[in-house]
């Protein structure tokens, strides 16, 4: 891989390929592949990895909101999309841009509904969420019956899917619960099916499901963390790669004297001679200010440099006593090596919050091998 220049976040679409395949091999014949890239791609470049996943013939794309979906359709990307969060006022766009929404409610089924006979709509898709424990968004299972109610009053709209979602597939201490959920998600949309007297698809298992209830897998599953390198689990990822790698570089290197402080309110004083590092990267690009203060850590030539004071908004400061080192070397933050998980332990958070926190302003660099 190319050395860093400045601050840049590495996408290994090689990295997501093999995770993708790596999943792929779990899943039984005939099951569905959904392919999740919210948050720009958990922090990545959603346009990039949905091209990827496109080729690599995932049946189904995933967004959060109606905006994200919209920018892959802009970019040319032809795959199925699930809106899972939509929002009533984006339904024209929805439509216009031939997505699917993810429809959670009877007041939303009623308003989509309205939507799309007022728009002379015919068997447009959609997506049952049905809530069987996470609590956050989705039909109550006892709303059964006046989801297939409204649905058999109109031909405007036709159900594609019916899906959940699990709170806790990664915390095997919480298997009943996990198993509670996804007993209810069959018995409910069983019922559903009946009353619609056709079969939509079925899908409930996260990146942690599909790797720790194979029997769950139903039409389809979808996965999102794991696509990008981490099974929440440790073993599981010794087979998964991380497609994102944030490196930096040395802008400036400081011999500090003892009792002589660094950054903003004194937030580090010498207690030694210290050499310092200083990098451009800062809490704008995505390093949270619960770092800096001897919290967290960058590498540079194989040695962990702490990160001390506060974090800037644009830089941050190493210490690199003890390190050879020049200004212009690279820096990495997290990769393939020194993961975003361990990057994430050190201020008690998970890798999900880090890679997606990555700032836009941060360069992209696409890494993919040709053969």
């Amino acid at each position: 891989m190319p050395k860093a220049t400045e601050t840049t976040l590495e996408i290994d679409l090689n990295a997501l390929t093999q995770n993708f395949k790596y999943l792929k091999s779990k899943l039984k014949p005939g099951v569905k592949f959904m392919g999740v890239v919210k948050a720009f791609a958990y922090g990545s470049d959603s346009r990039v990895i949905a091209k990827k996943l496109e080729q690599l013939s995932a049946d189904y794309l995933a967004v959060a909101y109606a905006s994200e979906g919209i920018l892959l359709r802009d970019e040319g990307i032809q795959a199925p999309i699930l809106v899972l969060h939509p929002q009533t006022v984006n339904f024209d766009k929805i439509v216009a841009r031939c997505l699917e929404p993810s429809i959670y409610s009877p007041l939303m089924l009623q308003r989509f509904i309205a939507f799309a006979e007022a728009n002379q709509l015919k068997d447009y898709p959609i997506h049952i969420k049905i809530n069987t424990g996470m609590n956050r968004i989705g039909f109550a299972p006892n709303e059964v019956q006046a989801i297939a109610d409204l649905m058999g009053s109109t031909t405007a709209v036709k159900v594609k899917s019916i899906f959940s979602h699990l709170a806790a597939s990664e915390d095997m201490g919480n298997k009943a619960f996990t198993e509670k959920q996804l007993a209810l998600f069959q018995e409910s949309s069983e019922r559903l099916i009946k009353l619609l007297c056709y079969q939509p698809l079925r899908h409930s298992l996260n990146t942690s499901g599909i790797l720790n209830y194979p029997n769950a897998q139903f039409d389809m599953v979808r996965s999102g963390i794991g696509l990008y390198g981490f099974g929440n689990d440790a073993i599981e990822n010794q087979h998964l790669k991380p497609v994102a790698t944030l490196k930096s570089i040395v802008s400036q290197i400081h011999h500090i004297k003892k009792g002589e402080s660094v950054g903003y309110n004194f937030g580090f004083v010498a207690t030694n001679d210290t050499k310092t590092a200083t990098l451009p990267l800062g809490h704008a690009d995505g390093i949270n200010r619960s770092y800096g203060k001897g919290k967290g850590f960058v590498t540079i030539h194989g040695k962990r440099a702490p990160m001390i004071g506060n974090i800037c908004m644009d830089m941050l400061m190493v210490d690199i006593s003890g390190i050879d080192c020049e200004e212009g070397d690279e820096v990495v933050v997290f990769g393939q090596k020194n993961t975003a998980d361990e990057f994430a332990e050190t201020i008690n958070s998970i890798s999900y919050e880090i890679i997606t926190a990555i700032s836009q302003r941060v360069k992209r660099i696409v890494i993919e091998d040709k053969f």
